[in-house]
């Protein structure tokens, strides 16, 4: 065990993981701001490998197919793949793959774009409304249960501070 991994155990017993993650690998001496990066990590990852379990044995899906319907369900018309792909940050060919699977589904239909005939916009189809639907009153309920162990009052407090960690980040990115 490293030194901050016994200094966590310390004063967090009951976060400190089995299995050691980022955080818990540090050794206590680097810059707060690593350890904070590394906290939020964390934070992140232990959720959503949660939320990939639970999809995954719920209702046999995988998160970027949850996370693709999701972005349709903004968009009644449908979206191209690049915008799926800008929306969600990845490669087309993800999109592709994911859309390919959804579409063998019914979950999903292409169609062609009158605006572009070279492309094509992808669009939930009834059924995957209804799925989505489920699914996300299910995700939503697991977000809560994870994040219910914060009193009201923190969630609110570090709703605002990731709210200014991320509007500082965004203005020291370079100009794109």
């Amino acid at each position: 065990m490293t030194d901050y991994t016994q200094y966590a155990a310390t004063q967090h017993p009951a976060v400190t993981p089995a299995v050691p993650d980022l955080e818990t690998q540090a050794t206590g001496q680097e810059p707060q701001d690593l350890r904070l990066w590394l906290r939020m990590l964390s934070c992140c990852t232990l959720i959503e490998n949660e939320l990939r379990s639970r999809l995954r044995s719920e209702f046999q899906t995988t998160l970027p197919r949850f996370d693709l319907m999701s972005q349709l369900t903004h968009a009644p018309r449908g979206l191209k793949m690049s915008e799926l792909s800008r929306l969600m940050m990845v490669t087309n060919g993800n999109i592709t793959g994911i859309t390919d699977q959804l579409e063998k589904d019914g979950l999903v239909e292409r169609l062609k774009d009158d605006a572009d005939r070279r492309s094509s916009l992808i669009r939930l189809t009834p059924k995957g409304r209804r799925h989505h639907r489920r699914m996300q009153r299910a995700h939503a309920s697991w977000i809560q249960s994870m994040l219910g162990g914060l009193a009201p009052a923190a969630r609110s407090t570090l709703f605002d501070l990731l709210g200014d960690l991320k509007q500082s980040t965004y203005a020291r990115l370079p100009a794109a």
